[in-house]
């Protein structure tokens, strides 16, 4: 349900289960958590096989669930989405097909989201009389804003790959996202996971400011001494 390799300085993790459109049980969370948890390189590529990037949460598990198992479901994809998003490294979503709910959600907790033209993305709980529990009304109006957050929510429209680019789902849309990731590979592995931190830095002005100039003070010495 979670595949995995190294590829030089680039792990790639790869939603595996193309029959069920790459939806999660929670075991495949529970995969993909291990996987970031374990890795050590400096670029993720998170995408998925077949035609899709991910279906979020299993439907028919979705259907089985009382509201002690919802809890669960629910602190779990946000666990895995922390995990994500607090990787000391340079996180790349490849979006090549549908995103839905979960998986939009995951998206989220991303670095950068490139996508291929075939990318679509929804939130789609809302149709199954839900919402998006895995961060979604906590992650999404932060990276699209409130108004469209409210937007995709509470209607579960699709955005095609251009609608998402210009709202801030996508960073870019390309023909081979996984090019963008190896692209990444050139740089110091050090810069990349300081200019992440520091942009993820969300503390006062002055903090983050005092952060930067020590920050780049160490990476000079690193480069220079």
């Amino acid at each position: 349900m979670i595949a995995q390799h190294t590829d030089g300085s680039l792990r790639e993790v790869t939603f595996d289960r193309p029959e069920s459109r790459n939806a999660l049980t929670p075991a495949g969370l529970d995969a993909l958590e291990a996987a970031f948890e374990t890795a050590e390189e400096p670029v993720v590529y998170l995408s998925g096989r077949g035609s899709a990037f991910c279906a979020g949460a299993d439907l028919e598990v979705v259907r089985s669930l009382d509201a002690d198992s919802a809890r669960d479901l629910a602190a779990a994809g946000q666990r895995v989405a922390r995990t994500i998003e607090t990787y000391d490294g340079v996180v790349v979503a490849g979006v090549d097909g549908p995103a839905r709910g979960g998986g939009v959600e995951l998206a989220l907790a991303c670095d950068l989201r490139i996508g291929t033209a075939a990318a679509t993305f929804a939130e789609s709980g809302v149709t199954h009389g839900l919402f998006g529990a895995w961060g979604g009304t906590a992650r999404l109006p932060d990276v699209v804003g409130p108004g469209m957050a409210m937007d995709m929510a509470l209607t579960g429209r699709v955005l095609d790959a251009e609608a998402a680019r210009q709202c801030g789902l996508l960073s870019r849309v390309v023909e081979n996202p996984r090019a963008v990731a190896r692209q990444l590979l050139e740089a110091d592995p050090a810069a990349l996971r300081t200019i992440r931190r520091r942009i993820a830095d969300d503390r006062e002005l002055a903090d983050q400011e005092a952060a930067e100039v020590t920050a780049f003070a160490d990476l000079v010495e690193r480069r220079n001494g």
